[in-house]
């Protein structure tokens, strides 16, 4: 089966879409929404009108925003030569990455806020070598702060845009600048929202970021999960760096803002986490990059589908609650 995703053929995102439902099918029969105390206005306005319909339509939702960020995060590898030969391994790990940890596939504000920088991401990594880039560093900003209002901690997303604009393009201040006029950009039309609907406050244009450690003793699945998490993390950084000397200069920079992306990530969610590891879904995108090289790269064809099948069997163990995994 892992075959199938080594190759980049027209027919393999029909066969990405079926592995999506096939793994993702408990979305559609248990409630899928996640709501926190610290969502932003966005997603709680969102979660509202979901919560007035039918639960189907979160589940439903909660697939096809897992099933664009797995092609998103496919595309940006494709797109920027990050891999020797593109192939659909990265949206793949993607979808296995959020079905490790159970509350990743839930709809919550930090899943969409995801993927609303995971699209910042990829407009960054189109600065390289931009004549005209005003617009697109412009677009970064819009979708970051678009972001900050699903999920409060995404502003910090604006360090790694400004990390891109210093490692992909000459500095300018004037770009700087209109990078945070298009973070603001949200913020100014939502109080003229307030404004006009006779609710406007300073206090509600200031996101509140609260700092927080989850204070609970983590179960033997999450455990587990983390363990499956690292493995292929590792195996995958090994071989991009064995192959980081074959690659352009281009994919050699966009690893490492890559790398940059995923320490990013994993801070993120100390604030506003409601003690919930919902935030850590952040880390999806570019992990899952990681991930597929894990798969590509290995000389032996059986170690990466052995890996493969292990992760496979373990979240049908989780989904489906095979009772020698202790919960």
């Amino acid at each position: 089966m892992l075959a199938l995703f080594k190759q980049k053929a027209p027919g393999t995102i029909a066969i990405l879409f079926i592995t999506a439902l096939l793994l993702k099918l408990p979305l559609f029969s248990n409630p899928a929404l996640v709501r926190t105390a610290t969502d932003g206005p966005l997603f709680r306005s969102l979660a509202a009108w979901l919560q007035a319909g039918s639960p189907l339509y979160a589940g439903i939702l909660a697939f096809l925003a897992q099933f664009v960020g797995a092609v998103m995060i496919n595309h940006v590898v494709n797109e920027y030569r990050m891999t020797t030969r593109q192939t659909f391994l990265p949206a793949l790990s993607f979808l296995l990455i959020t079905s490790l940890v159970p509350e990743w596939s839930l709809l919550s504000a930090p899943l969409l806020a995801s993927l609303l920088l995971l699209g910042a991401f990829s407009l960054c990594l189109h600065l390289y070598a931009a004549t005209k880039a005003n617009g697109r560093i412009f677009n970064i900003g819009l979708l970051t702060g678009l972001a900050a209002f699903f999920y409060s901690p995404s502003l910090f997303f604006v360090a790694l845009a400004l990390i891109c604009l210093m490692v992909l393009r000459p500095f300018r201040v004037n770009e700087v600048l209109m990078l945070l006029l298009g973070v603001l950009t949200p913020t100014y039309f939502y109080a003229v929202y307030l404004f006009l609907t006779d609710a406007f406050s300073w206090k509600a244009l200031v996101p509140v970021l609260d700092f927080s450690v989850i204070d609970r003793r983590a179960s033997y699945t999450l455990l587990a999960s983390i363990v499956l998490l690292l493995t292929p993390f590792l195996l995958g950084s090994y071989y991009v760096q064995v192959n980081l000397r074959k690659m352009l200069i281009q994919a050699r920079k966009n690893w490492s803002l890559l790398l940059f992306y995923l320490l990013l990530a994993f801070g993120m969610p100390f604030f506003n986490n409601a003690g919930q590891y919902t935030g850590w879904v952040l880390l999806a995108p570019p992990l899952a990059a990681f991930h597929a090289c894990a798969y590509l790269y290995p000389p032996r064809r059986w170690s990466p589908l052995l890996l493969f099948f292990v992760i496979l069997l373990y979240i049908l163990a989780l989904q489906y609650g095979i009772g020698m995994i202790k919960k």
